[in-house]
């Protein structure tokens, strides 16, 4: 009997975890659209590296810091858990960076946005992202504002929190004082009748346009409110991509189709186009396999650059493990992880780019060593008809007609 415990013992295989940090109950769309990209990363290579089985973990922190929180802290306790995938929210990030750098939490961000999440002032820095960057975007949101819908008096209308406050300092630098027609706060939870006094306040002010920072539950609540002005009143809304992470589209639907201008930033690739590129077919074609209901009509993902980011993201993870040989000493895994992430040898291809050295070694003259995306890397966005995102041209171009056309 004994023996046989010992045979059963040697035969189970050896597993690296990699958490899942994300919203699973207000914002399900995107944790899914990102579970589902890192997910067909993996299963590129069959779930397997040298021997170890790769794992994805759900776990859900309600939009909540400190449950994400409770999540770290169970990585670090955790003899199997390599890194942890991040999720929509930047402010868990932002709270515990401190606790994640010095206790070497290997944090992988594939969507939160806020400027200081990989900006820890030290080289030996844990945190690596994949996505939007606050300290950019503004300027491609505002520079969006001001060449394609001509803005001229800009309201910032963005949430109290940490990534709204990162996105302030950006916007003013991109905008310039003169050109801010105001800054108006609202908190999570924000519901309709609220959201329509914030909007007549600013239809009645002096504003030409909105430069909106929040996510679905509350965004949904500005565009119908927005809408439920007369069309001479309705001002375009330039949105931050948060309001992608959830299901915002249904709740919006008739107001956009009511002329409403809506754009939002987004990273240069859309799913809608992934017929035309052999790689990012490939790339579908098995996700659908993994995830056939749920991928059906690939181009009508909602939150469609969750998984278009976490599966770059994976593949960047394969290529550092590549490079590593690993053992069952979690701790010296993640060390070696984290310096390979810095130093990636070969190119990774991905579905928006071929990655060259996407990360390097973090100094104060290095700002974006963590960032493996640039501003040359984001575009804008709308939403078509079926509820999927289309790009738009980049440079200035008559974007704002037609809005409600099929794609």
């Amino acid at each position: 009997m004994v023996a046989s415990y010992i045979s059963i013992a040697k035969e189970a295989p050896r597993v690296l975890k990699i958490y899942h940090d994300s919203d699973y109950s207000n914002h399900n769309a995107s944790a899914l659209a990102m579970k589902m990209g890192f997910a067909t990363a993996l299963a590129q290579v069959n779930n397997q590296i040298q021997g170890y089985e790769l794992q994805l973990v759900e776990k859900d922190h309600r939009g909540n810091s400190n449950r994400s929180f409770l999540h770290m802290r169970q990585y670090l306790n955790d003899p199997n858990a390599l890194a942890v995938l991040g999720g929509l929210h930047s402010p868990p990030y932002i709270k515990f960076r401190e606790f994640i750098n010095d206790n070497g939490v290997l944090l992988l961000v594939p969507w939160a946005a806020g400027g200081p999440i990989t900006r820890y002032p030290n080289a030996e820095n844990w945190v690596f992202r994949l996505s939007i960057d606050d300290t950019k975007a503004g300027y491609t949101l505002v520079e969006h504002a001001k060449q394609n819908l001509y803005c001229s008096n800009m309201q910032l209308l963005l949430e109290n929190t940490p990534w709204g406050e990162s996105n302030e300092k950006t916007m003013r630098a991109a905008v310039g004082s003169h050109s801010i027609a105001g800054v108006t706060w609202f908190n999570w939870n924000t519901q309709y009748a609220s959201a329509r006094i914030i909007i007549r306040d600013i239809v009645q002010s002096d504003a030409d346009c909105i430069l909106f920072v929040g996510n679905a539950l509350e965004g949904k609540h500005f565009v119908n409110a927005m809408a439920s002005f007369a069309d001479t009143n309705k001002l375009p809304i330039i949105s931050h991509w948060g309001i992608t992470g959830g299901a915002f589209f249904p709740a919006v639907k008739e107001s956009l189709n009511s002329g409403l201008v809506l754009h939002f930033i987004q990273s240069c690739f859309s799913l809608r186009d992934y017929r035309s590129h052999t790689y990012a077919k490939e790339v579908v074609t098995l996700a659908q396999r993994l995830y056939p209901e749920r991928l059906q009509f690939p181009e009508q993902l909602a939150a469609p650059t969750g998984f278009i980011h976490s599966y770059d993201l994976g593949k960047l993870l394969l290529q550092g493990l590549q490079q590593i040989k690993l053992s069952d000493d979690m701790t010296s895994n993640r060390k070696l992880l984290r310096s390979a992430l810095e130093r990636l040898n070969d190119p990774v291809v991905g579905l928006i780019k071929t990655y060259k050295k996407p990360f390097s070694v973090w100094s104060m003259s290095n700002q974006d060593a963590h960032e493996a995306l640039g501003k040359d890397d984001f575009c804008m966005a709308r939403y078509a008809h079926d509820g999927g995102v289309t790009l738009l041209p980049k440079g200035r171009n008559e974007v704002v007609e037609n809005e409600t056309t099929s794609d």
